[in-house]
């Protein structure tokens, strides 16, 4: 139906109608299509803005995650006179640089995800540095932290590293992170004896070794590696959580002197048989979907004596596959107090 303003329109040439442009023609058959060559796209930084402008001269948590930054001399950090926390995570910067002006206050700086390709002699002067994120940067080699003596926290997952170095000094670092990166080798962490938690998952590690003086180690990661066995673990008898899913270990022996043990993931790797856990007293997750286990008998020898242990896994194990309707029931069975079976827990009779 037409209203009468519309019959009174006055009719438009052909010369003067616009012509569309179709520009991306698979957008008319495929619903996901996407453009990105047209795509909005947020306008750029504007190099007069002022990011700190909300912030008064004392500010001692400065947060500008996602901001399009590309420079960090460009922020005016001169303005602030106590900055603690300095956070740039998911910004553009690809350097380090023009830090000194708060470096007599900073303890945190968060450079997560940026474009950052190397370490520059600018961080030396952070020495009152404790926590330093540069995750999901392109960071090749490890550099001029010699100088941050005061380190806690050092997470450097994502890059594209190679060799574990540069380290020596940082003797009060506690938690280093690693993940996905491309380190063969676990080496050069002798000095860091107050180390409590080793991130190392999704590398290209082979062997657990040269970690036996960290005796303070509480959580040691390992996932998604090359790893056939576990050893290389004398010495970390405060051990508490050891992930090693997404390897190719074949038993469970070289546990002997970690006895503190809570948390043991081996799910996905080539395991026929859960000995070699018996000591483990102090166990409370234990798990192991994904392997070749195919004895409830062993299960129950093995770990109905374990007074800590809630959760197991062993779904997509012989154990679970040849006979699904009863497997529940039988881990019940084999371990009375279990309070967790796979992803549900255990309902009192």
């Amino acid at each position: 139906m037409t209203t009468e303003n519309e019959d009174q329109r006055p009719e438009r040439s052909e010369q003067t109608l616009p012509r569309a442009i179709l520009t991306n023609p698979e957008a008319l058959t495929n619903p996901s299509a996407e453009d990105e060559a047209n795509a909005m796209r947020p306008p750029s930084l504007n190099p007069d803005e002022d990011l700190l402008e909300d912030f008064p001269p004392d500010s001692e948590d400065v947060d500008l995650v996602h901001c399009r930054i590309t420079s960090i001399p460009a922020l005016g950090l001169q303005k602030l006179t106590a900055v603690l926390r300095l956070c740039l995570r998911q910004n553009e910067i690809s350097r380090i640089e023009g830090l000194e002006c708060i470096a007599g206050t900073l303890q945190d700086i968060d450079l997560y995800d940026n474009a950052i390709g190397h370490m520059t002699r600018d961080l030396e002067v952070l020495v009152n540095l404790e926590n330093l994120d540069l995750s999901y940067n392109d960071l090749k080699h490890i550099k001029n932290l010699e100088k941050l003596v005061k380190l806690k926290n050092l997470y450097l997952a994502s890059n594209r590293i190679g060799t574990i170095e540069g380290l020596g000094t940082l003797v009060e670092l506690k938690n280093l992170e690693m993940g996905a990166n491309k380190v063969r080798e676990i080496q050069n962490l002798e000095n860091l004896t107050k180390l409590e938690e080793l991130w190392l998952g999704k590398n290209k590690i082979s062997e657990i070794k040269n970690i036996s003086m960290l005796s303070n180690l509480k959580i040691l990661s390992l996932p998604s590696n090359r790893l056939t066995k576990l050893s290389g673990l004398d010495g970390l008898t405060n051990l508490e959580e050891l992930y090693v899913s997404h390897n190719a270990i074949e038993d469970l022996s070289g546990l002997e002197n970690t006895p503190n043990i809570k948390n043991l993931d081996v799910t996905h790797n080539r395991l026929t048989s859960i000995r070699g856990i018996e000591h483990l007293s102090h166990i409370v997750d234990f798990w192991a979907s994904e392997n070749q286990l195919s004895s409830f008998k062993e299960v129950e020898d093995v770990l109905k004596d374990k007074a800590e242990l809630e959760t197991v896994y062993f779904e997509a194990n012989p154990l679970q596959l040849m006979g699904p309707a009863t497997y529940r029931n039988k881990v019940r069975l084999a371990i009375p107090h279990i309070k967790q079976i796979d992803a549900t827990f255990v309902t009192a009779n």
